[in-house]
């Protein structure tokens, strides 16, 4: 519901804040006081075109901001759409704040619940919460493609269209899987050669985790083997073989060591406090004879061998090749080669897969026929008693002799459509094998044509209005905002659609701009739009009236200030109530039922 509207520096409104009732609002006022300058902001606050022409005269901005409730279906359809943005406030779940900034000089900006966001989401979420019959996009009955959905809520068989609607979604994957398949068979050859010489590569080579390192190591070892020697052995000479250098006899450490030993031993037994100190000294010698051996060891295996150089560089030559073509390491090299051969399994058994779901397709294709056949009967017998429902509307609004109807029908594809039992195979989509569109014939004699194509007017207001109050039920859209809907019908009927705008408030909140006072006096809530000139400006209001002020305003209306004039106001209004009272203790005393 549009609880509240707040309105600043839009064409004539310099400021206007308007709080909406549930029930019947209507707006009344002398022509170009601004009316539907009102409606106008809405449908710009739902995502309508915006034109830097609606900013006031002198101003830079122009703001239009929608408070809405959320409540019962509509909670349950905007908050997913607001929790894939990230827009979901739980502090205040049932009020959903639009606004819409029109700037002169840079682009509009739209927000909900006070961030930034695209216009399209404003569209996606204004199209859910507000009806504009009028110069409007967001008229859910002039959607051909929302005819279906209407027909289905008014049909009351959601359960089977949503078993329906899973098959679908089956089909879907099968047939995505499929042409995958299809689409990897046409070059299935080509691309199983290259699998398979990339894992005879990677599995010739016989890889190991860490083996390059290790590779690295010993080629390291291996070019530098005539250094690695003279190395280890002035380690030998300088610890344990003692062998002369430049001419002279030189003492290995070990001996130096076991002479100092044998001095602390002597001065030990003499002063027991060096025993420490000749004990240190023994380790030292144990530990310099323990790495001398490893040493001797490490030059015992080092070997001068070219032949095993030019393995070990051809190895890490290879290893270097298999990285630049499958990976960065060889996990990556060896994770490469069981893909490559679980893809080549699949190709090498693509065929069976594809006949199994070519099979599978068929099922689905036979199942899809057997349930939007059953769907379909449904719909036309729905499509019928819709039909019965709208003409005793419309005879009600002095159309008689006006047609309406439900066009329920199969469109052929041979090559991709639903099997049905007639043997024909059809289109079909998510919501049934059905093109449904609502078709009427306004005059005698005319010939049944698309809705859609109904030139707007009076005419086309009450085809709207009939269709409102059959589909009431099935219509969730919660604001129905119909301008100017008493456009070429006379007083006379002007009552009766406004007993039907008010009947629409079991299940709606309903706005109207009308200047007839038949219709006006079955508002639940009355505002009157009024302009007035300060200076050089001209500026548009809007008031709420009460009782006696809403009798003055009928009266004004009828063109009668007069006391006769009132006086007739005032037999509308006690008809009105009358009507509204009878009603209500009616449905009280029976079951609750939409108006």
């Amino acid at each position: 519901m549009l609880s509240e509207i707040t309105i600043r520096d839009f064409a004539i409104i310099e400021a206007l804040q308007l709080r909406f009732q549930p029930g019947f609002n209507v707006l009344t006022g002398e022509t170009g006081a601004g009316k539907s300058i009102i409606i106008d902001a809405v449908e710009l606050l739902l995502g309508g075109r915006a034109d830097s022409m609606y900013i006031r005269a002198g101003c830079e901005t122009a703001l239009v901001e929608g408070t809405f409730r959320l409540d019962g279906f509509l909670k349950e359809t905007i908050r997913p759409l607001l929790a894939r943005e990230a827009l979901d406030d739980t502090q205040h779940e049932k009020i959903l704040v639009i606004s819409r900034e029109l700037r002169s000089s840079e682009r509009n900006v739209c927000r909900i619940n006070g961030r930034i966001v695209s216009l399209a989401l404003v569209r996606e979420i204004g199209a859910a919460l507000v009806d504009i019959h009028g110069q409007s996009e967001h008229l859910s009955l002039l959607r051909t493609r929302e005819h279906v959905n209407l027909l289905d809520r008014y049909a009351g068989h959601s359960e089977q269209r949503e078993q329906y609607a899973s098959v679908v979604e089956s089909l879907t994957q099968v047939r995505a899987e499929l042409n995958e398949l299809l689409r990897s068979k046409r070059d299935a050859a080509r691309r199983g050669d290259l699998l398979n010489f990339q894992i005879v590569e990677i599995t010739a080579a016989s890889l190991t985790l860490g083996e390059d390192e290790t590779l690295l190591g010993e080629r390291t070892r291996l070019a530098n083997a005539e250094k690695l020697a003279a190395l280890a052995d002035d380690v030998l000479n300088a610890t344990v073989e003692g062998l002369p250098t430049d001419g002279e006899a030189q003492l290995a450490a070990t001996d130096l060591l076991g002479s100092a030993v044998r001095a602390l031993d002597k001065l030990a037994a003499i002063d027991p406090n060096l025993e420490a100190q000749r004990d240190h000294v023994q380790g030292l010698v144990e530990q310099l004879s323990d790495s001398a051996r490893t040493v001797q060891d490490y030059r015992n295996s080092i070997e001068y061998n070219p032949q095993h150089l030019d393995e070990v560089e051809e190895r890490l030559e290879l290893i270097r090749n298999l990285k630049r073509k499958y990976g960065d390491t060889l996990e990556e090299v060896i994770a490469f080669g069981e893909q490559a051969r679980n893809h080549l399994d699949q190709i090498t058994h693509a065929e069976e897969r594809i006949e199994t779901l070519r099979l599978r397709e068929d099922e689905l294709l036979h199942e899809i026929g057997r349930q939007g056949t059953a769907m379909s009967v449904v719909r036309t017998t729905a499509g019928e008693q819709l039909a019965i429902g709208v003409e005793a509307e419309l005879s009600d609004l002095r159309m008689d002799g006006a047609r309406f109807a439900v066009d329920v029908r199969w469109r052929a594809d041979e090559a991709q459509g639903a099997y049905t039992s007639e043997g024909c195979r059809v289109a079909f989509d998510s919501s049934g094998i059905d093109r449904v569109e609502f078709l009427v014939a306004p005059n005698p004699g005319e010939g049944l044509k698309p809705l859609v194509k109904i030139a707007s007017g009076g005419e086309t207001a009450r085809l709207m209005l009939a269709m409102k109050g059959v589909l009431a039920r099935a219509d969730r859209t919660p604001a129905l905002i119909f301008d100017e809907i008493d456009q070429g019908i006379g007083g006379r009927v002007g009552a009766v659609v406004g007993r039907k705008l008010w009947g629409l408030t079991g299940s709606h909140q309903v706005l109207c701009i009308t200047h007839l006072p038949q219709l006006a006096g079955y508002g639940d809530v009355h505002f009157k739009v009024v302009k007035s000139v300060d200076g050089d400006r001209t500026r548009t209001n809007v008031v709420q009236l009460e009782h006696d002020e809403r009798i003055a305003e009928l009266a004004q209306m009828l063109g009668a200030e007069s006391e006769t004039g009132l006086q007739s106001a005032g037999e509308i209004m006690d008809s009105v109530n009358k009507e509204k009272h009878a009603f209500n203790v009616v449905t009280y005393d029976t079951v609750p039922t939409n108006r």
